[in-house]
């Protein structure tokens, strides 16, 4: 079997030219794929491999105390669902282009909710002070075709750097909800949910993990369908297998 991770890590990166190189170096030895993004303000990672050398990768990594705390959401294919390995650098670590969506610029998270709690607030619906809940899907409309959480709040956008205009319309109904953002591993909610606690949204959590950490730590209590991901396996159900489970193709 294939082990499959997706992880990523808001933290000062001084070297990320250097520090690509190397990545490279290191995961091309380890017979890696997928994809792997070095910015000033962190990494993005979605690799496969065999479980020891994907594991002896993570490894290496964390022996760098920048990157000691990555976390690494897994799951399991019997082919690789990448047809190579590429490493980019970029400015950020996913695309929003507005200020005061990094836990770097802002000195802090964004609060978020943890899997389990989430899945008790869905069940009794509301959260633990009795606010209605809702749940924003921070996705593009082609992820969202493939699932979402029953009831979500999901918006007409393409790309993530429309989710504020797209929003806008429904935030003075959102004003006596707790709302908590969504997304596949956890970066657009984080960066939604900083810049929209900035923009006066002081109600607004963010889903600690994603979609793929609450399948990881709870299955799909609450959530009808898959979720997207970003390979050949196109999808992933509350139990993290694939919807597709075959090579991909260069």
């Amino acid at each position: 079997m294939i082990l499959n991770i997706a992880a990523y890590l808001f933290v000062a990166i001084d070297d990320a030219d250097a520090l690509a190189d190397r990545l490279r170096v290191r995961a091309e030895g380890d017979g890696l794929r997928g994809s792997m993004l070095v910015t000033p303000e962190g990494l993005n990672l979605f690799l496969a491999g065999t479980e020891a050398s994907l594991r002896g990768f993570l490894d290496w990594l964390r022996e760098d105390p920048r990157f000691a705390a990555l976390h690494a959401k897994e799951s399991w294919s019997e082919a690789i669902p990448f047809a190579k390995l590429k490493v980019k650098r970029k400015h950020e670590i996913i695309a929003f282009r507005r200020e005061h969506a990094s836990p770097l610029e802002a000195g802090q998270r964004a609060p978020a909710v943890d899997p389990p709690t989430l899945a008790r607030w869905i069940a009794q619906g509301h959260d633990d002070a009795g606010r209605r809940l809702v749940l924003l899907d921070t996705r593009n409309r082609e992820e969202v075709g493939f699932g979402t959480f029953q009831d979500a709040l999901t918006l007409p956008i393409d790309n993530f750097t429309e989710l504020p205009a797209a929003l806008a319309p429904h935030r003075d109904a959102l004003r006596d909800a707790t709302v908590v953002s969504f997304c596949t591993g956890g970066i657009r909610c984080e960066k939604a949910a900083l810049w929209l606690r900035h923009d006066g949204m002081d109600n607004l959590l963010q889903l600690e993990g994603g979609i793929l950490g609450y399948f990881e730590q709870v299955g799909g209590l609450g959530y009808d369908g898959r979720c997207f991901v970003f390979d050949a396996r196109v999808a992933l159900d509350p139990r993290l297998a694939p919807l597709a489970d075959g090579a991909a193709v260069a």
